[in-house]
């Protein structure tokens, strides 16, 4: 019975002797998955939505909302265009690249009156105010 014992207690020292020459596991940081550019236009997306479209803001009535946030091109985006031609050509791109946060908007609305609301609006949403008026 000495032997089994002794055996016993030799093999659990081999394998505690292993285990500890064993590397620990690396642990990732957690993330969502998304890039920064994904989740700023997520929340600049969703307050224009919002605010412009789904309040059914006059001065956005005759434009429609086409979301391509899952773009696998590294460029989430979305785009106002024509009400009736959803298919027409965007009167307005706002989009983020890459690992970036900074959003960028340009079409031709950016050069109408209702750029610089436009342009006021989405530095207010990028900031994280998700306010649909700026602060008086």
């Amino acid at each position: 019975m000495r032997p089994t014992i002794s055996r016993l207690a030799l093999l659990a020292a081999a394998g505690l002797a292993l285990a500890s020459c064993q590397s620990s596991p690396k642990t990732a940081p957690v993330s969502s998955g998304k890039s920064a550019s994904l989740l700023a236009m997520e929340q600049v997306a969703i307050s224009a939505h919002k605010c412009w479209i789904a309040s059914k803001d006059p001065a956005f009535k005759s434009y429609q909302m086409a979301n391509e946030l899952n773009s696998f091109s590294g460029t989430p985006r979305f785009l106002l265009v024509p009400a009736k031609q959803y298919g027409g050509k965007p009167l307005l791109v706002v989009q983020a690249q890459g690992n970036s946060s900074r959003v960028d908007a340009f079409g031709p609305l950016m050069n109408d009156p209702l750029g610089a609301r436009i342009g006021s609006d989405i530095a207010r949403w990028q900031a994280g105010n998700p306010s649909c008026t700026a602060a008086a």
